[in-house]
């Protein structure tokens, strides 16, 4: 699986953030509030705020998102943006380093944050009591950051270690890293949200003041309150802790370059003694979101489901199942993007299988797949499946904020993320296929391949 977001303490994948990535992209025209129920509404500082109500337990999670990532660094100070993430927890001039996390923990509570390619958030989960308390700490640090260079540069080596631990001693996570730098060869999605190592080394307190600065204001973030109040019970509180915040910096608008055409197939290869066996990955890139029309978004969230989504999935059935070449075998799409989405494949050999013939038989298995086409009877599985994650996602009161907040910050509205069910349900067969022949094509993918390093003997 991949490395989506980077939380504060550790990286959190697509699963444990996002239980059904790439969630909605195109403009729907229906709304069906019982899968997400939430209202919304913007403060005359531009804040976006949004409040999903879940009564079952007596908790609320607030998720504040700033509309800005790892992809809107300054060339030259990739890793700034997680950096900052982490800063964020060393205080203001009203609250010392410690204070917020110690008054959370003290009411039994829970908190992190994570930053993204396109958005970074910060959240907490406290008893509906103590909701106003953690309010009025994050509204306090959105303006009122300070940063002592006696901290900040023993931070900067926590997420040097961070990068060691994460990718420099995965090789698996260096062969996606080198996969992601070849795919997007002008786009900022190339560079790790974690940062360039050299880079990283560089990171200043002023750089990461001046990143707080030109984006950490309320114009240019959503707040999200999820679980156990309503709009009319959360507006006063909103109001008080938020209402008085000044807009400063830039807005929300995000001018990123886009992707020269690519002509051919790119490959990369890594040979490691850390990697215990060996490894196929292939990403392919996705026509960039303003690029894709109605229903696509959901076509490749489907698409993804039918080849390798799953122990049903042609994928896993043929090669797992069928033949027993792969001890696991799958897909997954990044969807909740601000610019170009992505479908990856997986699979790792059974020992004594070649890669190379694993490679050649999940070819094969595409070339059928563009030949014979989504099977309708399996689409509509896809579809229930889909649909199943959707409910269990509404009931977690600390998840459905962070996906209807992810998706707002990547430009989808609250009605299209309300929608989403029924674009799902209307996906047909058709769209499937004319999106698979679209971005399954070899000059728009780059294959991984990881190999043990053997002893010499």
């Amino acid at each position: 699986m991949p490395d989506f977001l980077l939380s504060r303490r550790g990286l959190l994948t697509a699963a444990a953030a996002l239980p059904f990535a790439g969630l909605p992209l195109a403009v729907g025209h229906s709304a069906r509030a019982d899968i997400f129920p939430a209202e919304s509404l913007v403060l005359e500082n531009g804040l976006t705020v949004v409040v999903t109500t879940n009564r079952r337990v007596p908790l609320v999670t607030q998720l504040l998102l700033y509309r800005v990532g790892a992809a809107d660094e300054l060339p030259g100070k990739s890793g700034v943006a997680h950096f900052l993430e982490h800063l964020m927890f060393k205080g203001t001039r009203r609250h010392p380093t410690g204070v917020y996390s110690d008054a959370v923990a003290a009411v039994g509570g829970q908190e992190n944050a994570f930053t993204g390619q396109d958005y970074t958030g910060y959240w907490q989960t406290v008893p509906k009591r103590s909701i106003e308390t953690v309010m009025a700490f994050e509204a306090d640090r959105m303006l009122n950051l300070t940063l002592d260079e006696a901290e900040v540069l023993p931070e900067r080596e926590v997420i040097l270690e961070e990068r060691r631990s994460r990718i420099d001693n995965r090789p698996s996570a260096q062969l996606r890293a080198a996969q992601l730098a070849s795919l997007f060869r002008n786009h900022p999605y190339g560079i790790p949200i974690i940062g360039w190592e050299r880079e990283m080394r560089g990171l200043t307190a002023e750089d990461a003041l001046g990143f707080y600065d030109s984006w950490y204001g309320p114009q240019n973030a959503i707040l999200i309150l999820g679980g156990d109040l309503d709009l009319s019970e959360a507006l006063p509180i909103v109001e008080r802790t938020y209402g008085g915040l000044a807009r400063r910096g830039r807005d929300s608008r995000r001018a990123r370059p886009r992707e020269p055409v690519s002509l051919t197939a790119r490959r990369t290869e890594l040979t490691s003694p850390l990697a215990a066996e060996p490894q196929f990955s292939r990403v392919y890139l996705v026509p960039h979101r303003s690029e894709l029309g109605p229903g696509d978004p959901e076509a490749l969230q489907l698409l993804s489901m039918l080849l390798g989504g799953g122990n049903t999935s042609r994928l896993y059935r043929d090669l797992v199942l069928g033949r027993s070449l792969a001890l696991a075998a799958g897909s997954y799409d990044r969807g909740e993007v601000l610019d170009y989405p992505t479908l990856s494949l997986y699979a790792r050999p059974v020992p004594g299988v070649e890669i190379a013939v694993l490679e050649r038989e999940i070819d094969a298995q595409i070339a059928r797949f563009l030949e014979e086409g989504a099977d309708a009877t399996a689409l509509d599985e896809a579809k229930d499946r889909l649909q199943a994650a959707a409910v269990l996602v509404r009931d977690d009161p600390k998840t459905a904020p962070r996906v209807i907040g992810t998706a707002m910050a990547v430009g989808d509205s609250l009605a299209t993320i309300q929608s989403w069910p029924e674009r799902v349900a209307a996906v047909t067969p058709e769209q499937v296929n004319a999106l698979a022949h679209r971005v399954l094509q070899p000059r728009r993918s780059v294959t991984g391949i990881l190999h043990p390093e053997r002893p010499a003997l």
